[in-house]
């Protein structure tokens, strides 16, 4: 197969799973939709929650992700792409909803790199290596690890550290969250409390923009 074949059949794989998803959050979003912005905003950014981009950007992206999730694994580079156009305006906060068998041990993983301050390297390296450890029905976690390793996680500290009752708490607070948003698939997005009712990357990107501008208009007014 050629490299070209092989691009080609990526892409397709991933457009399908963009079309199965929105299928699916069409199922989902009259949930979204019986919530307000200001019902929303209390649940949505948690103090211990992982962010990147600028602590004070104006415009928030939160999006409830599972690390196991291959549609999840292909919105993350249109998703940093997002921020790099946008560097002081907008920040992403992320929220585990581990859905997949396996889940909870890859967000814990992910945790015990942020004590490493290793969080967005051990991150792209999971959904790098997703599709040999994300396997439904028998992940191989081992797999994750060595792919954590691989980024630069330091394994034994990670392993000593996955049990921190901080980790702990903080996967159940976002698991509680998830009931109360009332959310069932991945990835779920929200911009500054709005959710994405409109599901695909066209749809993010131009809900971005729309509150980006808003932001600089109201700047140039005053």
């Amino acid at each position: 197969m050629t490299r070209r074949m092989i691009m080609l059949l990526a892409a397709g794989l991933i457009l399908g799973g963009f079309a199965l998803a929105s299928a699916i959050y069409k199922q989902t979003d009259a949930n979204l939709k019986t919530q307000s912005a200001s019902e929303l905003s209390g649940v949505l950014v948690r103090p211990h929650s992982p962010v990147i981009g600028p602590a004070d950007a104006p415009v928030t992206i939160v999006e409830f992700f599972d690390p196991s999730c291959e549609t999840c694994r292909a919105f993350y580079p249109i998703v940093k792409k997002i921020l790099a156009d946008n560097p002081k305006d907008v920040r992403l906060i992320l929220r585990y909803a581990p859905f997949h068998e396996g889940s909870v041990e890859a967000v814990q993983i992910l945790e015990t790199a942020r004590l490493q301050n290793k969080f967005e390297p051990v991150l792209e390296a999971l959904y790098a290596a997703q599709p040999a450890w994300a396997i439904h029905g028998a992940p191989n976690l081992s797999v994750a690890w060595d792919a954590a390793r691989a980024a630069g996680l330091d394994i034994n500290r990670a392993r000593s550290d996955m049990s921190k009752p901080a980790i702990d708490a903080a996967l159940k607070q976002d698991i509680e969250d998830i009931k109360a948003v009332k959310l069932s698939r991945t990835p779920t997005f929200f911009v500054n409390s709005k959710p994405l009712l409109a599901f695909g990357p066209e749809q993010l990107i131009e809900l971005v923009r729309s509150e980006v501008e808003k932001v600089h208009s109201t700047v140039a007014r005053d």
